[in-house]
């Protein structure tokens, strides 16, 4: 085939451009803006355009599709060209549908642990020699690019989320895949960061509930209260379904233990998001014909691939993690989490805020005392990170200090105050969990614990 991509420099986009262009397929794309790694990697594979922009004269009659990406517009003269043309235009996830039709499809969703639980199961497969394959939305540890398509392989991995398909498809992503079996996580709604209803976005899910192909399996979290309606909701639909919950454990000397029976699996990972991701990620492979045994045998040295608890360093007894911050609830399981791993250890947390969200009342209010299990906190808004310098964040360090509500409580805003705030520490006595913004990561938290440590 001969293909397209419009916006070809996007994460998704331009690994599933060189997947194909691998498979022998005829691939060209444009973008108006490519950074790295996409630029770097587009190169190496000889499909980095020569100019940036968008023209039309590339659409031509002899393209077979063209895939859209979502940093495209509607109006995109390109997109234009090929609806004149008639050529068919495809989502990625509509294509790779198209491409997979033959394959067993699970597709993994929820509002959180998506990535991670989808690296638990391909870390289980790849160490049990079994060949797949997928679509990931973070790099994975001893995977080099987030998609891989084949004609041969019979099993894909797609991570689903709740988006749009494209700009001139609305649909979900995760609406196009129609899965042979669908894991979902669990299911939290924050008003802060959605622009639809509660109602609207729980809705998604039980359209998805709806695509699962009749006499499919649905495997959910039974833990999760909003998760649970959703699936009774959907009670007509001609499915297996598979619920899991939070697995007995145990914490001896700093690592966690799994119970299987009177067996105790020692892990690498802690914390009880991690814990049910296991859970999911076990009955998923259980359904793909991995035995028990295998699996938690394949966990063992099963390390976090992405900044979830993702562990930074230790030194003599104290250890830093880092993880992002994606809500007030992840905050508060994380903070309990390093608690509970190490319960006899002084905790100091940090938490890095974007400072155009802290302007919101209803993203602020939802923080109210998240770190009250924490025995330090400092919340950092890097002033260095504001275009609009106007922002006189004095005015809003009281109003953060009443939302946290905190004995030891310090507000920062700059990457200086914050090293001064590390010394203030001696880290032989106490352990650092580092909270990063996803979109707004100021902080180079390795940096810093290496000149922490650098004096002990």
């Amino acid at each position: 085939m001969r293909i397209h991509f419009i916006a070809i420099g996007g994460a998704v986009m331009h690994n599933l451009a060189i997947s194909l262009a691998e498979q022998g397929h005829q691939v060209s794309g444009s973008d108006d803006q490519i950074v790295e790694p996409s630029k770097s990697r587009l190169k190496k594979a000889k499909l980095l355009p020569a100019q940036l922009g968008w023209f039309p004269a590339n659409i031509t009659e002899d393209i077979d599709a063209v895939i859209l990406g979502m940093h495209a517009e509607a109006g995109n003269p390109e997109l234009i060209r090929a609806q004149e043309l008639k050529i068919k235009i495809y989502s990625f996830p509509e294509f790779i549908y198209e491409q997979s039709v033959n394959k067993t499809r699970v597709v993994i969703a929820g509002t959180y642990g998506k990535t991670t639980i989808m690296s638990m199961i391909m870390h289980v497969l790849r160490k049990l020699g079994k060949d797949f394959d997928y679509l990931v939305g973070a790099q994975l540890e001893g995977f080099d690019a987030l998609v891989k398509l084949t004609a041969h392989n019979k099993i894909i991995l797609l991570e689903g989320d709740e988006y749009y398909a494209s700009p001139i498809d609305h649909q979900s992503k995760f609406h196009l895949f129609h899965p042979n079996i669908a894991l979902i996580s669990g299911v939290e709604w924050n008003e802060s960061r959605s622009n639809i209803s509660r109602e609207e976005y729980f809705k998604q899910f039980e359209t998805f509930i709806d695509t699962i192909v009749k006499k499919g399996t649905l495997i959910y979290n039974k833990d999760n209260t909003n998760l649970r309606e959703i699936v009774e909701e959907t009670s007509d639909c001609k499915i297996n379904r598979h619920g899991y919950r939070l697995p007995e454990y145990s914490i001896n000397k700093g690592v966690t233990y799994l119970h299987l029976g009177e067996e105790r699996i020692p892990l690498q990972v802690f914390g009880k998001l991690n814990l049910s991701n296991i859970a999911g990620a076990y009955t998923v492979c259980e359904w793909l014909g991995v035995k028990r045994a295998e699996f938690y045998d394949a966990m063992k040295d099963f390390k976090s691939s992405i900044r979830y608890l993702e562990f930074v360093a230790s030194h003599h007894e104290c250890v830093v993690y880092q993880d992002f911050n994606y809500s007030a609830y992840k905050l508060q399981t994380s903070v309990h989490a390093v608690k509970e791993q190490f319960p006899a250890k002084a905790l100091v947390t940090i938490l890095e805020l974007n400072p155009y969200d802290i302007l919101d009342n209803n993203f602020l209010n939802q923080y109210r005392s998240s770190m009250d299990e924490s025995d330090y906190a400092a919340v950092v808004v890097n002033r260095e990170a504001i275009k609009e310098k106007n922002i006189l964040l004095s005015n809003l360090e009281m109003e953060i200090k009443q939302v946290f509500n905190h004995k030891n409580f310090n507000f920062l805003t700059d990457v200086p105050s914050l090293e001064n705030y590390l010394k203030s520490f001696n880290p032989l006595e106490v352990n650092f969990l580092f909270m990063i913004s996803p979109n707004h990561n100021s902080i180079n938290v390795v940096g810093l614990v290496e000149k922490l440590f650098k004096n002990y």
